[in-house]
């Protein structure tokens, strides 16, 4: 055997797919499903991230106009809650969900040809023990850990402290575009996407300082909301900002990331068969000739192991035979049961259908009388 046909892979030009994702603290999911699929569909939300759900247990709900949440949640308490609302076309994408506990949870999607892992975290506030906060951001380090690095990572959080204005040395995860000033909580913050390679997303982008703020009570104003992405995927995120104006959450407000993420788009070669010699060149008796007199003159006798006689004697023949014989360019036509379907045919054909459209008329007419 000459061998079976292959096909190749080969990549084509990079091609954009956009992808708006959020985040949002609801307070309560409970009595909101509606409102909150109402606010995602208005701002064309494709994945939003949401926290403080205090929905209890590990489900998945769908909320209208074909969003789905997966949720986790605690199995005695109706607290903390985290969750990931997927529009219509994206949980068509779900690979995998990852629920750690009340406060973490991820999904991993295939969009297209691409890998891309969601994550929402819900970090404890700053009046929770030290042993807490030190928990969630081990776990929170061991689940980012599960994320081989050649795929896109995006996480959504209330991470309850304030990264400040102040990029300093960190300029590589710090836009220098923050709110208000820098606290112990924000260090955390600072220095998880330091280890992970990540930018956090809200500070790269002048705003207005109306649209940094993502905490809004009692004329208190803070940014405790943020969206995280891979540094060398920073490229992709044309824009972040905070929508004010929506009132679904009374406090926290809707921070989104618009990604324009470039897919490589990967087509297959036409089907190849390995090169075949033209046997059928015997039947030239000039070829014929000279095919045999060259085999004869090349012919040994001297080797007595009978296999490796054998094995050389078969390589000169097929060499010979590609010398004088010559072999086919291995394409393989797609459409070979129609090569014969050319133009003049094409024209006869038509001219067929059109006399016995004709003739059927005719005789409708004639019976019709």
């Amino acid at each position: 055997m000459q061998g079976l046909p292959h096909r190749e892979r080969v990549l084509l030009k990079k091609r954009a797919r956009e992808l708006r994702v959020g985040t949002l603290n609801v307070g309560t999911m409970t009595g909101r499903g509606r409102a909150i699929a109402d606010l995602i569909k208005m701002r064309r939300v494709d994945i939003l991230c949401v926290r403080e759900t205090r929905w209890k247990g590990n489900k998945a709900r769908e909320l209208g106009d074909g969003y789905k949440m997966f949720y986790s949640g605690a199995n005695k308490e109706g607290r903390n809650g985290v969750g990931i609302i997927l529009s219509s076309e994206m949980k068509k994408e779900i690979v995998e969900v990852n629920r750690r506990n009340d406060r973490i949870i991820w999904v991993r999607l295939m969009v297209e040809n691409c890998t891309v892992n969601i994550f929402s975290a819900y970090a404890p506030q700053t009046g929770c023990l030290d042993e807490e906060k030190d928990h969630f951001w081990l776990d929170f380090e061991e689940e980012m850990e599960k994320v081989p690095a050649n795929e896109r990572c995006l996480v959504g959080g209330d991470l309850n402290g304030h990264v400040g204005q102040n990029n300093h040395v960190i300029s590589r995860i710090h836009g220098g575009y923050g709110y208000d000033e820098r606290n112990a909580e924000g260090e955390r913050i600072v220095d998880f996407p330091v280890s992970k390679d990540m930018v956090l997303a809200n500070t790269f982008f002048t705003k207005r300082q109306e649209h940094l703020v993502t905490y809004k009570s009692g004329g208190r104003s803070s940014q405790i909301d943020y969206l995280m992405y891979k540094r060398k995927g920073l490229h992709e995120v044309k824009d972040c900002k905070v929508i004010p104006g929506d009132h679904v959450s009374v406090q926290h407000r809707l921070v989104v990331m618009d990604l324009v993420m470039e897919i490589e788009q990967i087509r297959k070669k036409k089907m190849q068969w390995p090169k075949r010699i033209k046997w059928f060149k015997l039947k030239e008796i000039e070829l014929c000739r000279q095919f045999k007199e060259k085999v004869l003159e090349e012919l040994t006798l001297e080797i007595e192991d009978v296999d490796e006689w054998w094995n050389r004697t078969m390589e000169m023949i097929l060499r010979v035979a590609r010398e004088i014989l010559g072999e086919n360019s291995g394409k393989m036509f797609e459409n070979k049961e129609t090569w014969w379907f050319s133009e003049e045919v094409k024209d006869a054909t038509k001219a067929k259908e059109s006399k016995a459209k004709k003739m059927w008329e005719n005789w409708m007419a004639i019976r019709s009388k």
